[in-house]
């Protein structure tokens, strides 16, 4: 069979890109191409524009999800809410782009995935900048409309690794992924440092959310006018056969039978339990311990003192292209020792990040210099996982289910991870604190937070637990051929019927 026949049964969805048909002249004539396509039918120039544009996105995603957290106490503020209930703000977001992921991830195997990111990401748009218009008496609104926030996010972080995917193949595939993943800690970063200098000029923490919207709007252009939908799976497809899609139920049966895939998945939970609690309580954890050794002034008015959430955001993109790239170095090296590197660097990553986090939590009383000396060592070890997690998904895992599986770690992730640690850490802290001094404030906070090393512990362990699995898992995917049990038509008795292949005796 041909290489073209990978996408056949691809379903067009209001695109014009016709995916698994070859190249198009985009109204242009048919003269001979320039640069010869590759078989994912998208040039190599195209390819590196696409992912740019996707790397754009994905950094105004992240940007936004952390403004909220860099103008936390400012929100605190103006509702006048507790712990618990700001905790909440970050959970009803993660608990929406969870339980949607899989419909998205559903709709990214069979539809076209330039079209359904599009349409997520202007809802995601329009949504974003109306949390910025709601009072002080509506907080449940707030609430809303950060949960509706994430049904854009989940349309897009579902799908855009899976045409990365499609794009390139080994080294070149991971180095374009640690290039997608770098805006993780970037855009985080910049939500942080954005959320809080806007807040300061503007004097109101209401205009920090009304700067992605616009870039959003942006990105749907970008994305409608330079992105091309790839072929799916054509890039590493064999030629004697052809991957067709199953059911649903059947691909995530296949996964759950895939040991590294779990393993792995449930590693990244730790990580997104981790990365969940510090985003959100990070910069309100340091400056508690400001007001705590009297360097700061309590927030009796807003706006508030977010100094720490500018430098908590510098520390997180610094940390975060540190991270991912010494992640993405020290897997390629070890590969060539060793073809289970990628689960061990995610180990180690983890192992080594627990005790400077336990650190920088237990040294916010007696130095600040050596607290951010501390998360500054600890997010880096934690940043190591992000490229590095994503790229073992994508090999341990067959083109048609990639999207699927992107959605199943998403909600599990999310589900065990920062869908519960934001507001987990919150209702411990509330219930640590004995009255509403300040000290107390510091220390209930402080004490709920030393959660997060015990759990990187945990994930390290699941991630060497992943190594054991590894090589079998990739050699099963890269050597995958279609199960000889599709329904075939046989006669019986007169008429025909559909049974599997292996109840026929050939």
């Amino acid at each position: 069979m041909s290489r073209t026949d990978v996408s056949a049964d691809t379903t067009p969805f209001f695109s014009d890109d016709n995916e698994g048909e070859g190249p198009t002249d985009n109204g242009v004539g048919s003269p001979q191409p320039e640069e010869e396509e590759s078989a994912s039918g998208v040039s190599d120039r195209r390819a590196k524009v696409t992912v740019i544009v996707l790397c754009y996105i994905n950094l105004l995603n992240y940007m936004d999800r952390f403004t909220v957290a860099g103008v936390l106490p400012d929100i605190e503020q103006f509702f006048s809410i507790s712990d618990g209930k700001s905790g909440l703000l970050q959970t009803v977001f993660i608990c929406s782009y969870m339980f949607l992921a899989p419909l998205f991830g559903y709709l990214g195997d069979r539809c076209n995935r330039k079209s359904i990111m599009c349409v997520g990401i202007f809802f995601w748009s329009l949504v974003t900048l109306a949390s910025s218009f709601i009072g002080k008496e509506h907080f449940w609104a707030l609430l809303l409309t950060r949960g509706l926030v994430g049904v854009g996010e989940a349309s897009y972080s579902t799908i855009a690794p899976t045409i990365i995917a499609d794009l390139f193949v080994k080294e070149t595939r991971t180095n374009m992924l640690s290039i997608f993943y770098f805006a993780i800690p970037v855009g985080s970063g910049m939500g942080y440092i954005v959320g809080s200098k806007v807040n300061d000029v503007a004097g109101d923490w209401h205009w920090a959310l009304r700067v992605t919207p616009g870039l959003g709007l942006l990105a749907v252009f970008l994305l409608f006018f330079v992105v091309q939908e790839p072929k799916r799976g054509a890039i590493e497809a064999h030629p004697e056969h052809t991957l067709h899609r199953t059911s649903w139920m059947t691909d995530i049966k296949a996964l759950c039978r895939n040991p590294s895939f779990i393993l792995s998945t449930f590693g990244f939970t730790t990580v997104a339990f981790v990365t969940g609690s510090l985003a959100l309580w990070a910069p309100a954890f340091l400056f508690r311990a400001g007001v705590f050794t009297g360097e700061k002034q309590p927030c009796l008015k807003v706006p508030c003192d977010n100094s720490d959430s500018v430098i908590f955001g510098i520390i997180t993109v610094v940390t975060g292209i540190l991270g991912v790239a010494s992640g993405v170095q020290a897997s390629k090296k070890l590969r060539t020792r060793t073809s289970r590197a990628d689960p061990l660097v995610c180990a180690a990553g983890l192992l080594l990040a627990a005790p400077f986090l336990y650190l920088s939590i237990m040294f916010a009383q007696a130095s600040t210099v050596a607290t951010y000396v501390f998360i500054f060592l600890g997010e880096t070890f934690l940043s190591m996982n992000w490229a590095v997690v994503a790229d073992m998904l994508l090999y341990v895992v067959i083109p048609t289910r990639r999207s699927t599986a992107e959605a199943f770690q998403i909600v599990l992730s999310h589900l065990l991870g920062d869908a519960i640690s934001p507001y987990l850490i919150g209702v411990v802290s509330d219930s640590i604190k004995k009255s509403d001094s300040y000290m107390w404030e510091f220390r209930s906070l402080q004490m709920s937070l030393l959660l997060c090393s015990f759990v990187a512990v945990v994930g390290g362990a699941f991630f060497l637990a992943t190594a054991l699995f590894i090589e079998q898992d990739r050699h099963l995917a890269e050597n995958y051929v279609p199960s000889d049990d599709a329904p075939i038509i046989v006669p019986k008795r007169g008429r025909s019927t559909k049974v599997p292949v292996s109840s026929v005796l050939i």
